[in-house]
């Protein structure tokens, strides 16, 4: 009995053991890797379809409105596009509009548009294919077929071709590079729209160019164009873009996904006997025209992504498929050519490092040329494995300076996650290192002068909880309870409704001697905010309308009253429109005395500014005008 008492004891001493080592241990340091966080990286595409305060409260700062494959023949002159996968027919479709919507009512935010490069663009809506007389406007396989023009649709195989196709040019005209870029003075010069071109300063080189065989097929009959006529277009393109709007954001290729990322259709690209991919002799030729006319061509290496996962787990780890250089991708396959044939050895991705290098070989240290996403999909519709996946390559993103992301598709459980990064993140990452990162990470952001901190807890588990224990260096709190936020458990509904009615869950852990254990469930995203001391969860959250700013417009002093019974610190800062820091100022509050922020130095314009308090940020815009 005492034999089997004793071995009982061991026993469960190896098992407590085992437990313990399952347990994750992730250390912080404030003061390593910081890096500014582009805030476009909390961008979605085509959006305002909600109220204007629904957007704000999600913490949208970036939209890409172009529409995809409805950029390539838009004509801003007349406000119609030709529609690749509906006939080819014409309709009406207004930037000028949807622009002036947005600046009235989000001036804060960044925009997206696109120029076109294919050379033809939609001219009027008068030689449609009758759909409607055809069959009431259903959808049917034969929607592809160039019918728009005179067209004959052929019932008997409606995935081939039209009987007779539609003819180019009865529903589209030419349109040369003085003409896409004529946009540019249209919105921002003497006589346009008088648009603020710092808020339109992103533009989209066309759209997925390297399928216009396919999406096109009308215009591009002949087949797709060669990769080095294709680049002589974006060079031209791009440089009379620049020289009408020298800040521009110069975005492209804007390739369809991981297959185009190393193949220009069937092309097999060799100068000087040597293979290039296709990204790397985009970047080669961009880097070769600048040498040679001194014009910068490009400011991001634009990628659509939609990421293969054959299963939930794989999901989850999507975000690997950018940096880490020992990750098997599933989805790996045009990688496979990367070398000019076809080497199924090939499984590491490791898109953004790649193109990382090839811009330091082709343009050299300090080029400035970032990465973005402008089409992205989560691979699953499960709102908890998307919202981790989600906050997964929120996380990556931020930690590697990529400049904007905006996901095409958008599920349930993403507008949560993007609430929850875009409003209690801070402006820069810092160093976070997990003893298992690839199933659990933690993204830390500080404020520029690491005062205060937010650490988000990602759990890729489906189906344990993990205890975590968290070391923060170079970061000092005192031995309090800190507040955290919560995502897990989502149902199958939308929960996400404004800033204050959603789904996350409030609770406080204790930190001792700068570190905290915490305990958090599976497929959760947990944000520990920093150094928002509290006493109870209800009286830790200021409303944002505690906050009053005054006068708007401003000219030289800003004012700020901020509702609160205690005396606390505060942070003000204020960001322009691209997410630039242009002043800060800490001050002690006492509910009653407004603060105050000298700006005097400040242009004209939209701003943001930023208040911090007690670990919650709100946001409010102001115009300085004198």
């Amino acid at each position: 009995m005492v034999k089997f008492t004793i071995l009982t004891v061991f026993l469960l001493f190896c098992g407590i053991q085992e437990i313990n080592s399952q347990d994750i241990t992730i250390t912080v340091n404030a003061d390593q890797d910081k890096q500014a966080i582009f805030p476009n990286i909390y961008g979605r595409n085509n959006s305002f379809d909600k109220p204007v305060q629904f957007y704000k409260d999600a913490g949208l700062r970036f939209v890409r409105m172009n529409a995809g494959n409805n950029a390539t023949k838009y004509n801003w002159r007349k406000r119609i596009t030709s529609h690749p996968d509906w006939y080819n027919n014409v309709y009406g479709y207004n930037w000028d509009e949807t622009s002036q919507y947005i600046a009235e009512n989000h001036p804060e935010m960044q925009v997206m548009w696109a120029f076109q490069l294919l050379g033809r663009v939609a001219s009027n809506t008068e030689n449609n294919f009758n759909d409607w007389g055809y069959n009431n406007s259903q959808w049917w396989e034969g929607v592809h077929q160039n019918l728009a023009g005179g067209g004959v649709p052929n019932e008997d195989d409606p995935g081939g071709h039209a009987l007779v196709e539609g003819d180019i040019n009865l529903y589209t005209e030419e349109w040369p590079p003085d003409s896409t870029v004529g946009i540019l003075d249209h919105w921002f010069g003497e006589g346009g729209l008088g648009l603020d071109p710092y808020q339109f300063r992103y533009w989209n080189m066309d759209n997925e160019a390297d399928i216009w065989n396919g999406t096109h097929d009308d215009v591009m009959s002949n087949g797709l164009l060669p990769a080095a006529e294709f680049m002589d277009h974006f060079i031209e393109v791009a440089g009379k873009a620049r020289a009408l709007f020298p800040e521009i954001k110069i975005c492209g290729p804007v390739t369809t996904s991981e297959w185009q990322w190393y193949k220009w259709g069937n092309e097999g690209i060799t100068i000087d006997g040597k293979y290039y991919c296709w990204l790397e002799y985009f970047i080669k030729r961009l880097a070769d025209a600048e040498d040679s006319t001194g014009v910068r061509l490009i400011d991001v290496v634009d990628l659509h992504n939609y990421p293969y996962a054959p299963t939930e787990e794989d999901a989850l780890q999507n975000h690997r498929m950018y940096y880490d250089t020992e990750y098997d991708y599933p989805g790996a396959n045009g990688v496979k050519t990367i070398n000019g044939g076809w080497t199924p050895s090939i499984t590491k991705e490791y898109i953004f490092k790649r193109i990382n290098d090839y811009l330091l070989t082709y343009f050299g240290e300090d080029h400035g040329i970032t990465l973005g996403i402008s089409e992205w999909s989560p691979a699953s519709s499960d709102p908890n494995v998307v919202s981790v996946v989600y906050a997964s390559l929120l996380g990556t993103f931020a930690n590697n300076g990529v400049e904007y992301l905006t996901p095409w598709s958008w599920e349930k459980g993403m507008w949560e996650t993007l609430h929850l990064f875009s409003r209690y993140s801070l402006a820069y990452s810092v160093s976070s290192n997990s003893s298992d990162e690839n199933m659990v990470s933690a993204y830390t952001t500080v404020s520029e002068e690491a005062d205060s901190m937010t650490v988000i807890i990602v759990n890729r588990n489906m189906n344990s909880s993990q205890i975590v224990k968290v070391d923060l260096n170079e970061f000092s709190v005192a031995d309090a309870r800190y507040r955290t936020l919560q995502l897990s458990s989502l149902p199958e509904t939308e929960t996400f409704i404004s800033h204050t009615d959603n789904a996350l869950k409030q609770a406080s852990i204790q930190v001792t001697s700068n570190s905290f254990s915490i305990t958090v469930p599976p497929l959760s995203t947990t944000a520990v905010l920093f150094p928002s001391i509290i006493t109870g969860i209800d009286g830790s959250d200021y409303p944002d309308d505690g906050i009053k700013v005054f006068p708007i417009p401003v000219s030289d002093q800003l004012f700020a009253i901020i509702s609160s019974t205690e005396v606390s610190s505060v942070e003000m800062t204020v960001y322009d429109l691209g997410g630039r820091r242009i002043l800060s100022s800490l001050n002690d509050i006492d509910g009653l005395t407004p603060v105050s922020l000298d700006i005097s130095e400040i242009p004209e314009g939209f701003y943001l500014l930023s208040v911090i308090r007690s670990g919650i940020r709100s946001v409010k815009k102001f115009t300085v005008n004198r």
